[in-house]
């Protein structure tokens, strides 16, 4: 599966053709699984033989899973979750203890950002936020007992670039683990293992499922941290367990995976050339635009400059409601990656764990506006857009 192409794995990789010789693959929709004698049991629990136990602990409807995103990430193993959050907090548990420290970008998911600030600093991990898309600040920000690096590229919802590559350089000479969040991305545009990273991890909500439909999350790790997310995180702490059939559902998902993000960016690059050439648009975020301060960083590291823009109106926030109050086929909801055009105000919505302070120092400003391009005809996104602007 290592040389083959990238829709072709996106199809075949971790169906086994099961018993049944069905192609799609079956939902094994049990909690727990029949062994042949006692000795098997103790066998599978002392992990000595493989095999299925408990849906917790494993499942052949979410292995399958798990398999095809570990062949595209070009990771050891993949580990899915019941949500991008439970992703997060199964990965971090995994790796950390009390006294150890993080360095992170300052730019994140509000929920990440919250799990940083209300969750993991109460059972005393310390955590520095520094502009990650310089190097150095993290390269400063590092100390003796740093266990993790941490970012997102591109960032969520600023459209920052982080150079994978350098942090995890930095992570090894520190004897540290870079995770990065790969959700704005997918494996099709950015592979962050193959430029260092020690983890990988995915809302599978968005791009993987691309249809509106699932909450889940999956972690690409090493082998060497692959049994602890599972039998230590994800077992014993956060219990957030993917059900077969939400993992079915991703799975058929996958499968169209190249063909949407293909298209999902053709549009994109399309529409923020579109927003950056309008009046009443102060500054656009996106990758693909030459006018994006890392779009060099983009060409090197990305495959495509993604589907997500960022951009600001002249005026505020008022401006900002009353654009997305008037849009007619862009939808107004939090979440991305859907066949659907989506439209939504970071700063009220998705960011409001952030104080204001907070925010305007990871650049989320007030009238900032987050669009996640869809797959409708590219006209009629712009045409909806228009005659939102004109209501301004």
């Amino acid at each position: 599966m290592k040389k083959i192409g990238f829709s072709t794995k996106a199809i075949h990789a971790g169906h086994d053709h099961n018993t049944h010789g069905t192609l799609a693959t079956p939902i094994y929709q049990s909690s727990t699984f029949i062994f042949d004698n006692a000795e098997q049991g103790g066998r599978r629990f002392s992990l000595e033989e493989e095999g299925y136990i408990y849906t917790r602990l494993g499942n052949p409807t979410t292995k399958v899973l798990e398999e095809k995103l570990a062949s595209l990430e070009n990771a050891d193993g993949c580990i899915a979750t019941s949500s991008g959050m439970g992703a997060i907090t199964t990965a971090f548990w995994s790796v950390l203890k009390q006294g150890d420290h993080i360095v992170s970008d300052n730019n994140l998911y509000g929920c990440t950002f919250a799990y940083f600030t209300h969750g993991l600093s109460k059972f005393g991990v310390d955590i520095t936020f520094v502009d990650a898309s310089n190097p150095e600040n993290v390269r400063r920000a590092v100390k003796a007992n740093t266990k993790v690096i941490y970012c997102e590229s591109p960032t969520n919802p600023s459209l920052k670039l982080v150079d994978i590559k350098a942090l995890g350089d930095i992570a090894n000479e520190i004897d540290a683990y870079l995770i990065v969040d790969n959700t704005f991305a997918t494996p099709y545009l950015t592979k962050p293992m193959d430029l260092g990273a020690h983890i990988v991890i995915h809302s599978g909500t968005k791009y993987l499922n691309g249809h509106g439909d699932v909450i889940c999350g999956l972690i690409c790790a090493k082998n060497e941290l692959l049994n602890d997310i599972r039998y230590v995180g994800l077992k014993d702490m956060t219990g957030a367990v993917m059900s077969p059939f939400d993992s079915f559902l991703v799975i058929r998902g996958m499968k169209t995976l190249g063909l949407r993000m293909k298209q999902h960016c053709e549009n994109a690059q399309k529409v923020a050339e579109y927003l950056e050439n309008h009046p009443k648009i102060k500054r656009v975020y996106y990758p693909g635009l030459t006018s994006h301060p890392q779009h060099e960083l983009a060409k090197k590291q990305m495959k495509l400059p993604g589907a997500i823009i960022s951009f600001e109106l002249n005026g505020g926030i008022n401006e900002g409601k009353a654009l997305i109050n008037s849009t007619k086929m862009c939808k107004l909801a939090v979440s991305l990656g859907d066949l659907e055009t989506l439209i939504q105000h970071p700063a009220s919505m998705t960011h409001s764990t952030y104080t204001q302070e907070e925010r305007l120092a990871a650049g989320i400003s007030d009238e900032l506006i987050r669009i996640s391009v869809g797959l409708e005809d590219v006209d009629d996104i712009i045409e909806d857009l228009e005659q939102a602007l004109n209501n301004i």
